[in-house]
């Protein structure tokens, strides 16, 4: 069902998006192999590019798995050069252990920012008592000592009604985004939560259980809204809901962030991959801010400065200055010209 669900997503963007490709796709007819694997919030931006693609270079064949972020990068950097994925999608940078392991192995990677996204928190259709949330409430709900079982002990007011949990598993960049945002420390997270790397299990969950909590990405959301209803998050300025505007602007905070491409260099230097990403980045927009696809695109200016970081062969992670969680994509990527 999940693989079904996001080759449907990627033919409906492909459909929509017919003839946006740069004619010089068309011109030289590669062929070869492409893997990508990793996010499966990121999924929907590479399923959808890589079926456009495809319908310019048929004998390219890209394939996309979705492992989450942390079994991606597994993935990505496998101890057989020949097993090796060619492209890992990420909902989070790269960590330092992750970084530390491409080091021994000599792998060497480009870092691709490709769009930006939310986290949404979401609860049954029913529920009408939980419309806002405090980052605190979050915190004391899902740190691993917690015992809150029920709603009534999240607020005063709130029912007597068993608290269900829902939210991506272990390998999952949003998993780790979350826990870490919200409680404040790696991976302190609570065990007895209902979890996985396919997001749909997670939407058919809360939908499905009157006392459910859970997250994911936006996207996600906004695919399945009228199943779903939507959790305003307050951190310390007030409840504010995710929409594309408050994820773009900032003011949807600390649930948005950015989400990655990372290309093996190797892999970059041959044509096939080269001429994919190409791909990627001159339709960016179309694609990702596609209604079928639904994340936030970011500015032209600052593709063209991703774009040439790719063609320039820029390795490594800009998140290794102690201080880049604090500084915007533009400020990080160098992006003279912000828009």
């Amino acid at each position: 069902m999940r693989a079904s669900r996001r080759m449907a997503s990627a033919l409906w963007v492909m459909a929509g998006l017919a003839g946006v490709a740069a004619p010089a796709l068309a011109q030289e007819r590669l062929r070869g192999r492409i893997r990508a694997d990793g996010s499966s919030t990121v999924a929907p931006i590479t399923m959808a590019a890589a079926e456009l693609y495809q319908s310019h270079q048929p004998r390219v064949q890209v394939t996309v798995g979705i492992s989450g972020t942390g079994g991606g990068f597994k993935k990505f950097l496998e101890e057989r050069a020949d097993l090796r994925t060619d492209i890992s999608d990420a909902s989070r940078p790269i960590k330092p252990v992750e970084r530390r392991r491409a080091a021994e192995l000599g792998v060497k990677f480009i870092e691709l920012p490709i769009a930006y996204d939310g986290i949404a928190v979401v609860v049954h259709p029913s529920n009408e008592f939980a419309k806002t949330l405090t980052v605190d409430e979050l915190k004391r709900i899902w740190q691993p000592e917690s015992k809150i079982n029920n709603w009534r002990d999240v607020r005063a007011g709130f029912p007597d009604l068993p608290l269900r949990l829902y939210g991506p598993g272990a390998d999952s960049g949003t998993f780790d985004y979350f826990i870490e945002t919200v409680v404040g420390r790696p991976r302190a997270c609570r065990s007895d939560f209902t979890a996985s790397e396919d997001d749909n299990v997670l939407v058919q969950g809360v939908a499905g259980d009157r006392g459910a909590l859970g997250y994911f990405g936006f996207s996600y959301y906004e695919a399945n809204a009228a199943r779903l209803a939507l959790v305003a998050i307050d951190g310390g300025a007030g409840p504010v809901a995710p929409t594309m505007d408050a994820i773009r602007n900032g003011t949807y905070a600390p649930l948005s962030r950015p989400i990655f491409l990372y290309v093996n260099s190797e892999s970059a230097q041959r044509p096939e991959v080269r001429s994919f990403i190409k791909h990627v980045y001159d339709n960016a927009r179309s694609i990702v801010e596609h209604p079928k696809v639904g994340y936030v695109a970011l500015s032209d200016s600052l593709y063209a400065t991703i774009w040439k970081r790719f063609e320039t062969g820029v390795t490594g992670s800009v998140y290794e200055a102690p201080d880049a969680g604090s500084k915007s994509l533009d400020a990080l990527y160098g992006n003279p010209q912000p828009e």
